[in-house]
């Protein structure tokens, strides 16, 4: 699973695509009280490279949470987590059994840290695996680790991505939360939506649309 993991990655960086993040906060009688939107292109520059080009400037009207550090790098590396080779080692893994998902019966992969080392963001939960090809096509799970000192609390929600195919690899197309994260002042209902969208194979002529 984890050498087609790493073959979905190096796939992966050949296309171009959308990234579209809206985060929301609401009060106890569930209404909206803030949000943080923001869109953006990766994309590659003439010469080759690969770039962003930011296409909705991130908005904030967020009032009793801030986004942090963690939480941005949870959204470019654990939220669509490709579990290669390399990231492999940090982790242990289980069969928990047989489960559908998207209409194929798959094996469910329990995942959890064996460490956490300083500064590390990382993955605990279930993936969900073709076992003809070992495509991952859903994870379901948590960012680690919780912060919860005596100054500070950074609590992250439990999240599910939906991968869909984009020529013969399952890319990350759909990301979401919706949790109550329960700090020492009180719980707070959150609920992230991160869209990946308009996949299209740098140097191709046709875009290549995900199928659910």
């Amino acid at each position: 699973m984890a050498e087609h993991e790493a073959a979905t990655e190096e796939a992966r960086a050949h296309y171009m695509y959308r990234q579209s993040i809206v985060f929301e906060e609401f009060d106890r009688k569930g209404s909206v009280t803030g949000w943080y939107r923001e869109a953006r292109d990766v994309i590659f520059s003439p010469t080759g490279e690969r770039t962003e080009q930011i296409v909705e400037p991130p908005r904030n009207t967020l009032r009793s949470l801030r986004l942090t550090e963690q939480d941005f790098r949870d959204i470019r590396e654990v939220h669509s987590l490709l579990l290669t080779p390399d990231q492999l080692w940090n982790y242990d893994t289980r069969i928990r059994g047989d489960e559908k998902a998207d209409g194929i019966e798959c094996k469910m992969l329990e995942v959890r840290p064996r460490q956490i080392l300083t500064g590390q963001r990382l993955f605990e939960g279930l993936l969900w695996v073709d076992p003809r090809d070992y495509s991952v096509v859903k994870l379901e799970g948590q960012p680690v680790p919780q912060v919860r000192t005596t100054r500070h609390e950074n609590l992250f929600p439990h999240f599910t991505t939906l991968r869909g195919r984009v020529g013969e690899y399952w890319f990350p197309i759909h990301t979401f939360a919706d949790d109550t994260l329960y700090f020492r002042t009180g719980p707070q209902r959150v609920r992230l939506t991160i869209r990946y969208s308009n996949y299209k194979r740098f140097g191709a002529e046709s875009e290549i649309k995900a199928v659910p």
